[in-house]
């Protein structure tokens, strides 16, 4: 994955107040360790839990309605500036997308997201079309009974899990 391809840490949600603040869907476990998002056009001036998310202030949010505008942006940083990944560590922006492949060579499709319940990741793969035009999806835990390997190219399914 390039260095510089931008990975999305959190969403804005809406706006919290009258000051300026926004509420944020994060995606992250710490959003504090960065300060600016979108190549510098929004600088981070704090961050704190909140009742319905995370609550945000930004050097260039003065008011409500620039925090309502705000509503829908993502917040991205490029990929050089996450902390490096330790063994079997991933960030999801390197799984989505990926081809699929069974541990038996079969062609699965490819990762369309990756989801957490609870007790850990779930890869969804989607498989290609069938000859209707039908599109199915199917899940597999993100642990190494599922997913044996990936890597860059690609991500290895256990035959005993595809459905």
């Amino acid at each position: 994955m390039s260095s510089d391809q931008p990975v999305t840490l959190a969403v804005v949600i809406g706006a919290h107040g009258v000051t300026g603040e926004v509420r944020l869907k994060v995606f992250a476990e710490d959003l504090s360790t960065h300060r600016q998002f979108n190549g510098g056009a929004l600088t981070l001036k704090s961050v704190r839990g909140g009742p319905n998310g995370t609550i945000a202030r930004f050097a260039e949010v003065a008011d409500r309605n620039a925090a309502e505008a705000l509503r829908g942006t993502e917040l991205r940083v490029p990929r050089s500036a996450l902390p490096p990944l330790g063994e079997g560590e991933y960030y999801h922006v390197d799984l989505l997308g990926l081809p699929a492949v069974s541990d038996e060579g079969e062609v699965l499709g490819k990762v369309v997201a990756i989801d957490d319940f609870g007790a850990g990741d779930v890869i969804e793969i989607e498989r290609p079309a069938d000859e209707n035009g039908k599109i199915k999806r199917f899940m597999v835990p993100m642990n190494a009974a599922a997913v044996p390997e990936w890597d860059a190219e690609r991500l290895v399914v256990s035959a005993a899990f595809v459905e």
